[in-house]
């Protein structure tokens, strides 16, 4: 079972990929951790891609996408559920040609849709609890709304990540994110566009739902 997810920052992408993943039993393939990987591994695709990230700089889709394959390709038997990988409708293009290449069969693609403030302030929104980071605490969102500035879980001390609160850095990523034309909505939309004839099914899930709400419609599709 192959998965590709798509959502923006804030939209519980990790919560509901958790479930997908755990669901069929499925490696975890994170962007960030593939260029990790390699890097540590000394690959001569890591030490490329370690000279444009010391210079700050996008590491080049010719570099990416063969790291993305070689993990995809020494994934769980099981299969894999790919996060953070594609963010422009180039990679998904050249993604979507080297899976054919090889073979591989993707099964699901899943959407989170949520508006992009709604977003914004779910992340801004988000309060770390002193005794356990996992107690869910949100100003922002009534269900997990912390009781004043105690965790609602435990009532340990909240705290903000300084990079949740961060409007600038927040912005550039849903930038990126929301462009439907060269961004990573134009790479969803690329296999929206693809579903029906590639034989893998398109998953759209409301992220203004509950989490609960969310997980039951996710479960009733992945099948």
């Amino acid at each position: 079972m192959n998965i590709l997810i798509f959502g923006p920052n804030g939209s519980g992408k990790g919560t509901q990929g958790s479930l997908a993943k755990k669901k069929y039993d499925l490696d975890h393939i994170e962007s960030g951790a593939i260029f990790r990987k390699h890097i540590g591994g000394g690959t001569e695709l890591g030490k490329k891609a370690k000279e444009y990230i010391d210079r700050g700089e996008l590491v080049p889709d010719d570099i990416t996408i063969p790291m993305v394959l070689d993990v995809l390709k020494n994934s769980s038997p099981n299969g894999w559920l790919l996060d953070g990988f594609p963010r422009s409708i180039v990679q998904a293009q050249k993604l979507w040609e080297a899976l054919q290449a090889d073979g591989v069969k993707l099964n699901f693609v899943i959407e989170i849709l949520l508006p992009r403030e709604v977003a914004k302030n779910r992340i801004m929104g988000r309060r770390l609890c002193k005794n356990d980071n996992n107690h869910p605490n949100n100003i922002f969102i009534d269900a997990i709304k912390p009781d004043g500035d105690k965790c609602r879980v435990c009532g340990g001390e909240l705290s903000a990540r300084a990079d949740d609160q961060d409007e600038g850095a927040i912005d550039k990523r849903h930038d990126i994110y929301y462009d439907t034309t060269t961004g990573t909505l134009a790479a969803s939309y690329y296999y929206k566009n693809l579903a029906k004839d590639a034989g893998f099914k398109y998953i759209e899930l409301d992220g203004e739902g509950s989490i609960d709400d969310i997980r039951a419609t996710l479960m009733a599709q992945l099948d």
